[in-house]
């Protein structure tokens, strides 16, 4: 706005800023793709990426955790040690669990144990298969009108609920279905009963001749993973996350799938080892995850890294100890290393002791030498130590073997890049449409250049100066006049990692002349 100058005197003029500050880009925020509880999960939850910040957020849209032989529970005990471990933020995508035969034909949903109990129906909200679930109608009234009361109690394992003075009166507070249904973690009322109660005593739930399991089928399938990681699917329409984890699973057709969906969105990939992997054969038993890490069965990528073995858990469900893959503690503490560190410190050492274990498998206990094999092949190991506890032991990418790929070969300089990428992305998009020359480019690096700056204050880079840790470049060397005729401007940042120090060598000598006593 131009002013008019009409006194002698001081004028004003406030002027627009070409500075545009960035925003570092979240380095934590994880997902989990699995099978989630299949009876409490929201409805509207299966697919679709649900973002949590507690695992409370996790019970209340997912049913939280269970226990059972024949459906796989990676996902809710992965989520569990995430936030556990100092996760803060994750999405979770829930994938409905079916029965499938040995051709991989799908024989239909996941279906609830139930029990018919006079004119009620009752469902099991939770697997029956390896703790048995019982309910016991007692204090009933004998009039045999609707407005009869009953107590009902369930058992399931160490749990129980117990509704009392409930009656089958559509409408009435008490009313069964309103008293049980969205209320109840145990059981769910088919139906609208009504009538009056006709049976009394208890009952177990057990599955009916047409839902019982068949032995022979399986609940997992590939073919439930791959729609997550196609393009406009829910997941790649969010536009920020930094880890993806698929706890427990051990396939290569969906690693491939999670890699490349992984290296599109600028994320990074946490693998579990296949289960039955051992450090060193276990008397000759055992599959070696060396051979495995050797194979094309885990791809070979940058933007992700394999954490071994599984590791011993106390079961709050049922007491008992439970083998569970590593990506839920690990990514916990990449979070807590984030927050405390940052993103080019090496999510390994002695600080980062994985909270929630008793340790790891009996399989996956090794040496120092053994390790010593297992970590130039990219097996970040999870090591038990005497009076500290389980500790990530390891800190290398999927490509650490490729002397192609030297300069990727350790998971917080990959980390690190991936961040600078993300942040970049997110905050130079002013710059489109600008006019394409030197006021432009000038602007770019100011922002560009102050925010690599403060990330040196925080000692994020090599070098005792800024010229020594960092670069960047927009001017004419980097955009030609063919750029400019293109609408092309092109930014450079170099910058120097952190490299962590993976071998730390003690030398020992004795001064010259020194007498011994």
């Amino acid at each position: 706005m131009s002013t008019s100058y009409t006194y002698p005197g001081i004028y004003i003029q406030e002027l627009q800023s070409n500075s545009h500050p960035i925003t570092a880009a979240p380095t934590s925020v994880t997902v989990f793709v699995g099978y989630t509880h299949p009876f409490l999960t929201e409805s509207e939850n299966w697919g679709q990426a649900v973002e949590i910040f507690s695992f409370t957020d996790y019970e209340q849209q997912f049913g939280g955790l269970y226990t059972s032989g024949v459906l796989e529970s990676h996902v809710a005990y992965a989520v569990n040690n995430f936030f556990l471990n100092g996760g803060s933020n994750a999405y979770v995508v829930a994938l409905q669990p079916s029965y499938y035969d040995s051709s991989g034909n799908n024989q239909g949903l996941v279906t609830a144990a139930s029990v018919q109990v006079g004119v009620v129906t009752l469902n099991a909200l939770q697997p029956i298969d390896l703790i048995p679930m019982t309910v016991t109608i007692n204090n009933m009234q004998t009039t045999y009108a609707a407005n009869d009361t009953a107590d009902i109690a369930i058992s399931y394992g160490s749990r129980g609920e117990t509704y009392r003075k409930v009656n089958l009166k559509q409408g009435d507070p008490n009313y069964i279905v309103t008293r049980i249904n969205s209320v109840s973690q145990l059981i769910a009322v088919s139906g609208t009963p009504s009538g009056a109660f006709t049976a009394i005593g208890q009952a177990p739930l057990g599955y009916s001749s047409g839902s019982a399991p068949n032995p022979d089928w399986t609940t997992f399938s590939e073919l439930d993973f791959m729609p997550v990681f196609q393009q406009d699917s829910s997941l790649d329409k969010v536009p920020v996350f930094n880890l993806v984890l698929v706890p427990g699973v051990a396939d290569s057709s969906i690693w491939s799938e999670a890699q490349a969906f992984c290296e599109r969105k600028l994320a990074f990939l946490i693998l579990d080892p296949p289960k039955q992997d051992s450090a060193d054969g276990y008397g000759g038993t055992l599959p070696l995850i060396a051979n495995d890490m050797e194979s094309p069965i885990i791809p070979k990528s940058t933007n992700g890294a394999l954490y071994f073995p599984y590791l011993e858990s106390d079961d709050p469900l049922t007491g008992n100890t439970l083998q569970l893959p590593p990506s839920g503690f690990v990514a916990g503490l990449y979070a807590t290393t984030d927050n405390n560190r940052g993103v080019w410190k090496a999510p390994a050492g002695l600080q980062t002791i994985v909270n929630n274990t008793i340790g790891v498998v009996d399989t996956g206990l090794m040496t120092d030498a053994r390790q010593g094999t297992l970590n130039p092949l990219g097996v970040n190991c999870l090591r038990d130590f005497p009076n500290i506890g389980t500790v990530i032991w390891g800190s290398r990418t999927l490509v650490t073997a490729n002397p192609a790929f030297v300069q990727w070969q350790y998971v917080p300089v990959r980390r690190m890049a991936l961040f600078l990428e993300q942040t970049l992305y997110a905050n130079l998009g002013w710059a489109v449409f600008e006019p394409n020359d030197e006021p432009l480019w000038v602007a770019i690096r100011s922002s560009v250049e102050a925010f690599m700056l403060s990330l040196f204050n925080q000692g994020a880079f090599q070098g005792d100066q800024p010229s020594q840790a960092f670069q960047v470049l927009c001017d004419s060397s980097t955009t030609t006049q063919q750029d400019i005729d293109n609408g092309i401007v092109n930014i450079l940042v170099a910058f120097a990692p952190l490299q962590p120090a993976e071998f730390v060598v003690v030398k020992i000598a004795q001064l010259a002349g020194q007498s011994q006593s």
